[in-house]
């Protein structure tokens, strides 16, 4: 007796079609609107306290679940959409090479070592200035690129670096009026570099300044510059959740190109 099986495709909705990236960006996003309303409704000492990481809190063995919140959580929408922009990029491309859940887990831990350097740099530095952000995750994930596809090559935005360098050094001398709008000024220029880097015209993407590198170069070229400037001036950057996020990237990517050695080369030549 003949059989007849009927199959039905299997539903997918929105979010069951979106890679882990751009569901952690999501996230990000949520997060985002509930931390300036948290700031708004609650005031600075409970987001400080609940949401923001606080090296001192940690320390004395409180507010533990802001290892977590903090890197999930922004302020400033150049901070948001700085952090977001960049993890499309680098989460999408590494997400297509590790798959999924080591994509997921990689950022998580990358995102905790972030926290746990800027919680040990603020003990030793005697530094409790609190911090929120991804960066400390999308770190670890350049850290696992920069192992895997080391000789991949991938632009830098150079304009808004220079921009921001600028805006550091020149800050502190000037008058503070002058200060706030030089700060404007720089916001604007950045996110016009941004948007002109997708343009199909050649000159117009010059305005942001790209610049050819390999993978392996990348992480230094976005650290060391902040890292040198940080002795001389006061940043409202975590130089040491870049640098925690970083080492376990690199640690985990030596973890990977060791148990799978055939396949990891297999990837590097792909990507030369």
């Amino acid at each position: 007796m003949a059989m007849r099986y009927s199959f039905s495709p299997r539903k997918r909705n929105l979010i069951s079609g979106l890679s882990v990236t751009n569901r952690l960006i999501i996230v990000n996003l949520f997060f985002y609107l509930v931390s300036l309303l948290i700031f708004k409704v609650y005031g600075e000492g409970f987001f400080l306290r609940n949401v923001a990481l606080t090296p001192s809190l940690i320390i004395q063995g409180k507010s533990l679940w802001t290892l977590i919140t903090s890197m999930f959580s922004h302020l400033l929408l150049f901070h948001i959409f700085a952090n977001m922009f960049s993890l499309f990029f680098i989460g999408n491309f590494l997400e297509r090479i590790v798959g999924r859940k080591r994509f997921f887990w990689v950022y998580i831990f990358s995102g905790l070592a972030g926290g746990l350097f800027f919680v040990t740099s603020g003990l030793i530095f005697s530094n409790n200035i609190p911090g929120v952000g991804a960066s400390g995750a999308i770190f670890g994930l350049l850290g696992v690129l920069a192992v895997l596809v080391p000789y991949s090559r991938i632009y830098l935005i150079a304009g808004p670096l220079i921009l921001i360098l600028a805006e550091v050094v020149i800050s502190p001398f000037v008058p503070v009026a002058f200060a706030s709008t030089f700060g404007i000024i720089v916001n604007v220029l950045i996110f016009m570099m941004i948007f002109a880097i997708f343009s199909f015209n050649p000159r117009i993407r010059k305005f942001a300044v790209p610049v050819e590198l390999r993978m392996w170069l990348l992480p230094i070229v976005a650290i060391v510059p902040l890292v040198i400037l940080g002795y001389f001036f006061p940043l409202p950057i975590g130089n040491s959740a870049h640098i925690g996020g970083l080492v376990l990237g690199l640690v985990y990517g030596f973890y990977l190109r060791r148990k799978f050695p055939r396949k990891t080369s297999v990837i590097e030549r792909h990507f030369r």
